[in-house]
């Protein structure tokens, strides 16, 4: 599935059981950062696992343009002849990002401090999420933006000449903010200071010591407080890439709703900043069990096998747990539909400025399935119609959104008249082997609308 051109209709009909293994793509999170990293080291990293998705193919081929060397040996397995701290080329060409807003943001933060210009470009989606919200921060080390009304896409990025360290408390919970700013404190001399008031994932600051940067977290009255020493140098490192949580939750909330189903999803991981969901699915009362818990380059790692669990119920989920689930709402008010009674998920605003406004596409999807929902500006309410009670019978927008589309996909599994989505592409963004791994488990997809 392409993430770009033609629009792909796909169609979900309901499903008998799904059994088997579901072994979902490499974290994506960690792809973009090990690339990222790789390339900004002394030497060659050996990287496997790597998600061959769109947007981190995209990152791949922003650091060839930035002077990295990165070469491709088989299916996951790469390398990356790094260049340095300090060490980006000037790009001859404008960065395209497609539709990755982690992809972009992060390679902004990595060349916001050394003197250099570079063009950052996506597709549609992209163009229209703001980015102010790491070019101001970038600001304060001297670097210049220079983009559309709003902060938005195409965007000049002038390196600073002479960066200044900054301690930088960030306004709204964003790792990707986050990591921006600790990926400009690299070229910067002194100490770069980030303060979180509430803890995202922090794949960039354990990755970072993985490198060999001197970086510290520590939890004090500010918040979660993160100091970084500029100007070392990076070791090269061999990265095994984890399973992606947020591609499991697909499979692994699937299977909870579709009745007879018994699914396992081995190797994914489990970072506490990245397994809300699967905190929340249990509580909600969904059969969930964890097997052969181990570490693997640092991560937290399990099997997690899932099953149909018909007595699920609504709960509130707590506000404070919307940063280590925050990819995973829309699968969430999916589950959601399915189970009984009411399901409130607060603090949640910055869906609105994701791949799509995610709170209106999913109430306005789950709306057209016959879901009853209710929202405001940081909050999704989904009144639950049991197992099997959704209607469906819908065709679905995506908004170009990979996590609109897969959702709606896996609720046209187990409602009563299949659910379509006008185009499936964006999955490939990140899922690319989606449609594939669930018919195998049992699923009925097709490539045409209802």
């Amino acid at each position: 599935m392409s993430g770009h051109g033609d629009p792909i209709p796909m169609t979900a009909r309901r499903a008998g059981p799904l059994t088997g293994r579901a072994e979902v793509p490499g974290d994506k999170s960690i792809s973009h950062r090990a690339l990222i990293l790789g390339a900004l080291a002394v030497g060659q990293t050996h990287i496997r696992g790597l998600l061959e998705g769109q947007d981190v193919l995209d990152t791949a081929r922003a650091m060839r343009a930035f002077g990295a060397e990165v070469t491709h040996l088989g299916p996951g397995e790469w390398t990356v002849q790094g260049v340095g701290v300090g060490g980006f080329a000037e790009p001859a060409d404008v960065i395209d990002c497609g539709n990755s807003g982690t992809g972009v943001r992060l390679i902004m933060g990595a060349m916001a401090t050394t003197p250099i210009t570079a063009t950052f470009t996506g597709d549609a989606s992209l163009r229209g999420r703001p980015m102010g919200r790491v070019t101001d921060p970038l600001a304060l080390f001297g670097a210049r933006s220079y983009g559309r009304g709003g902060g938005r896409l195409p965007m000049v990025v002038v390196g600073a000449a002479e960066p200044v360290p900054v301690r930088y408390g960030v306004p709204v919970p964003s790792a990707q903010v986050k990591s921006a700013v600790l990926l400009a404190g690299l070229n910067t001399p002194g100490q770069t200071v980030v303060i979180e008031r509430e803890a995202t994932r922090d794949h960039t600051e354990r990755m970072l010591a993985g490198f060999g940067a001197e970086v510290s977290v520590q939890d004090g009255p500010e918040g979660r407080v993160i100091t970084l020493t500029g100007q070392p140098e990076l070791r090269p490192q061999d990265i095994v890439v984890p399973r992606d949580p947020s591609s499991a939750a697909f499979p692994v909330c699937a299977a909870l709703i579709v009745e007879g189903s018994d699914v396992l999803v081995p190797g994914i991981g489990l970072n506490p900043t990245r397994a809300g969901l699967f905190t929340t699915l249990q509580d909600m009362g969904a059969d969930l069990v964890f097997e052969n818990m181990r570490i693997e380059g640092g991560e937290p790692v399990a099997d997690l096998r899932a099953r149909f669990s018909g007595a699920m119920k609504g709960i509130e989920v707590p506000a404070d747990r919307a940063p280590s689930m925050i990819d995973e709402y829309p699968i969430l008010a999916v589950v959601a539909a399915f189970a009984e009674g009411v399901t409130t998920m607060r603090g949640i605003k910055e869906l609105r400025v994701k791949e799509s406004d995610r709170i209106d596409a999913m109430a306005r999807g789950l709306e057209a399935c016959g879901v009853r929902v209710e929202e405001d500006h940081d909050t999704l309410i989904v009144h639950g119609m049991g197992p099997g009670g959704m209607p469906g019978g819908a065709v679905c927008k995506t908004h170009l959104d990979h996590r609109i589309a897969m959702s709606f996909l896996i609720a046209g599994m187990a409602a009563q008249k299949p659910i379509g989505v006008d185009d499936a592409g964006p999955i490939a963004t990140s899922f690319p082997v989606f449609e594939p791994l669930m018919e195998r488990l049992g699923a009925h997809l097709a490539r045409s609308p209802t």
